[in-house]
């Protein structure tokens, strides 16, 4: 299907999905929502597909919530477009990328402020051009942190560095979200996608995808694990299931024969039938 909002093309194994509104700094709508859900729902089922890279067409990243509704964008009585049933849709969106089955690259190519930041958290890398600019100003609008950054920015930067961009709302340089570890790398705008795209031909060319996809889901949610006892009852049986794969095989007859890996197995359509070995939480209001 095609877009209104966004922009989805798929190339070489890499999927980049662009934020399409350039007009409006790529601000966020309930359609920008469901198109993006879409997106990675595609993403997922496409066995092509190895890693994602996500940024904004234009000047902007994302902006943030588009304010054309003026002071009932957050009235969810008057306007539940971008919150259907009481649930936030920048949580929405970050949800499933957190659920997503492929790693995914933020190039982050200008202003990312509101929920435009709030969605790049549970991206695993995070790259910044110099002319990006970052804004937790939710409470500037008088509302909160929304795409479950209470959960996701203290464990990216800490609580006294998030406690204090989200209390005070200001607008920052990629100066200081390289300096927090919100950012890998921060480069001259024409050199972001080359960089974030030379990341992803190496991870799309290096690793077995099922390999990546299973790492993805343990890093993850070893963040909320109580014991590296939790760590190590998966690892070892993801590790006896991975060990008898023809990916495991290939990955040592390359080594050994020196020469690139031409890994057989794919996701989802090889993923282990146990996979999802955690328990997900359901929304109840």
């Amino acid at each position: 299907m095609g877009y209104e909002e966004i922009e989805l093309t798929v190339a070489d194994g890499i999927a980049t999905v662009t934020l399409d509104r350039p007009e409006r700094l790529n601000a966020f709508t309930a359609i920008m929502m469901n198109e993006l859900i879409d997106a990675f729902d595609r993403i997922d089922a496409d066995p092509e597909v190895r890693v994602v890279v996500m940024t904004g067409r234009g000047r902007g990243f994302c902006a943030g919530a588009d304010l054309e509704a003026g002071a009932n964008t957050f009235n969810y009585t008057e306007n539940d477009a971008l919150a259907p049933n009481n649930r936030d849709g920048g949580g929405q969106v970050a949800l499933r990328i957190f659920a997503l089955t492929k790693p995914i690259i933020a190039a982050i190519n200008g202003p990312a402020v509101g929920v435009g930041a709030t969605m790049t958290l549970p991206m695993d890398i995070r790259l910044a051009s110099t002319h990006s600019r970052f804004g937790f100003v939710f409470g500037k609008r008088g509302i909160v942190i929304d795409g479950c950054a209470s959960w996701f920015l203290p464990r990216i930067v800490g609580i006294n560095t998030a406690m204090e961009w989200c209390a005070t709302g200001r607008i920052m340089p990629a100066s200081d979200a390289l300096a927090a570890g919100l950012v890998r790398s921060v480069h001259e705008p024409d050199q972001l996608l080359p960089a974030a795209y030379e990341l992803a031909e190496e991870i799309a060319s290096s690793v077995a995808p099922v390999s990546a996809s299973l790492m993805r889901s343990m890093l993850w949610r070893m963040l909320g694990a109580d014991h590296p006892m939790v760590a190590h009852r998966i690892e070892s049986r993801l590790i006896a299931e991975r060990g008898v794969s023809a990916d495991a095989r290939e990955g040592i007859e390359s080594f050994l024969e020196k020469r690139a890996a031409r890994y057989p197995l794919r996701v989802p359509t090889d993923l282990p039938s146990d996979w999802k070995w955690w328990s997900e939480p359901t929304f109840e209001g």
